[in-house]
């Protein structure tokens, strides 16, 4: 079976600095597959790498057969791919509705001059975005929230909001940078079950940043570990933690034999 997502020997220098190197992994349909590894290791550069923020200096990132080193970064979202982001990227004097619809942009066929004269081809389109934006709300019990302006709402919300905001593209590919930065244990475990259920009901693909690990053994299929920029394991929750490796990289010392 041909993975989803590939990353191939992908490089990327800073000025004399190699913040990834020479890293490789593949993510299948259906699994969440997440990034691990202390600050600086290199996990957002590749998110980075895979948004086409950053171009890669050596290597390939292919989704679903595409090279995406032939698209832009404004192309992204429309190839199936959606992010959020460690700092919440989110228009905070806008409403969560208009965050959501704004995130349905992607996915626009009208033109100018249709717009202009709110034709009926709009009026169509503006009806499904907001159906579809609905069901985002629906599935994230944000009918509370719908007509709150972002900067009004509390922290745990707004993180919610972002991953709304991502589901309203309608990706296949979902990459979430951090998902539990900045939450409490209560809304740590809500952001478990939603990860959950975004691959379980919607069929959705989820590539992670996490540094909470009690957060990534509960929802991760398999786990990439990384350190100043280099691979240092893969597999499994369990195995991936209890390498030696790992256990050096995080607590600084090497583990017993």
């Amino acid at each position: 079976m041909n993975p989803m997502l590939a990353v191939e020997g992908l490089s990327i220098v800073f000025g004399g600095l190699r913040a990834v190197s020479d890293v490789s992994f593949a993510v299948n349909k259906g699994e969440i597959y997440t990034l691990i590894g202390p600050n600086g290791a290199g996990k957002t550069t590749i998110f980075n790498a895979i948004s086409r923020i950053y171009p890669p200096g050596k290597g390939r990132i292919v989704f679903e057969g595409e090279d995406l080193a032939r698209h832009g970064r404004h192309e992204i979202a429309g190839l199936g791919i959606a992010r959020t982001f460690q700092n919440i990227e989110l228009f905070e004097h806008a409403t969560v509705l208009e965050n959501l619809l704004i995130g349905r942009h992607v996915h626009r066929r009208t033109r100018l001059w249709q717009e202009l004269v709110f034709a009926t081809s709009v009026r169509r389109q503006e009806l499904a975005f907001r159906e579809a934006v609905e069901k985002v709300i629906d599935f994230f019990d944000l009918a509370h929230y719908r007509d709150t302006r972002v900067a009004g709402l509390p922290y745990g919300v707004r993180k919610v909001v972002e991953l709304a905001r991502a589901l309203a593209v309608e990706p296949r590919l979902l990459l979430l940078d951090e998902p539990s930065s900045g939450l409490n244990v209560e809304e740590t475990d809500d952001m478990a079950f939603w990860i959950h259920d975004i691959r379980s009901d919607l069929g959705i693909t989820v590539l992670m940043v996490e540094h909470d690990m009690a957060l990534v053994s509960r929802v991760s299929d398999r786990l990439l570990a990384l350190n100043h920029g280099e691979v240092i394991a893969e597999g499994t929750p369990a195995l991936v933690q209890n390498h030696p490796g790992v256990i050096e990289a995080y607590l600084g010392v090497a583990a017993e034999a």
